[in-house]
């Protein structure tokens, strides 16, 4: 199964990370595939730039060959919408390989707001990862889609190339880089918080806070 593991990683941060790990240790795959947004349609601009924020997750996964980059939203022109990834990798592996992406419950909220969302679970399964304190509106149409297609057996994914949605716990590590980034800005420590690496490059790049020391 090929899983793919999108979002703006604005910086990357250790829980982005651990449910990476996790993901493929409970689906039992090779490898789970970072791929990194251009310009996302769903949030404000980024504080980082597309090559520094690729910069700091390729210090972030050096050495770990479960995980890889996938720069195929950073190569693409325009805004980074989910359903053209999904259909170019639909394209690459064939309609029968299983498929699947991750999306957090603070995402999944707002879904039937993506562009082409109805069509996003027949590319591809969904994982959704539990964020702590964000909730589906009931009677919702992402809750509607949820109810529909739920499983809580990794196994059901590799038996079909897509629409089935995979509910996973929340992480062991419950770190957003919204508080990371406000951390930065204010001079605060974010040690432990994020890779080594990246915090060094941070530093030194002068990033996410002109000219202040992280």
């Amino acid at each position: 199964m090929h899983v793919i593991y999108g979002g703006t990683f604005d910086p990357i941060h250790h829980g982005h990370l651990r449910v990476a790990v996790e993901l493929r240790e409970r689906l039992s795959v090779d490898s789970v595939h970072l791929v990194p947004s251009h310009i996302p349609p769903h949030r404000g601009t980024p504080g980082g730039n597309s090559q520094d924020r690729l910069e700091l997750l390729q210090l972030a996964v050096a050495g770990e060959p479960g995980l890889r980059i996938d720069t195929r939203e950073l190569d693409r022109e325009g805004q980074s919408y989910t359903a053209d990834t999904l259909r170019q990798l639909r394209g690459e592996l064939g309609a029968d390989a299983p498929l699947a992406m991750v999306v957090g419950t603070d995402s999944f909220a707002g879904f039937d707001k993506w562009r082409e969302w109805k069509t996003i679970p027949e590319l591809a399964h969904i994982i959704l990862v539990r964020r702590p304190g964000s909730e589906l509106e009931e009677g919702s149409a992402p809750a509607a889609m949820l109810a529909e297609r739920v499983t809580r057996s990794p196994a059901d994914l590799h038996r079909q190339p897509c629409g089935r949605i995979l509910e996973m716990d929340p992480p062991l590590l419950d770190i957003s880089a919204t508080g990371i980034r406000q951390r930065l800005e204010d001079g605060r420590s974010v040690r432990f918080l994020i890779p080594d690496p990246v915090l060094e490059q941070i530093r030194r790049r002068g990033l996410y806070r002109e000219g202040r020391k992280a």
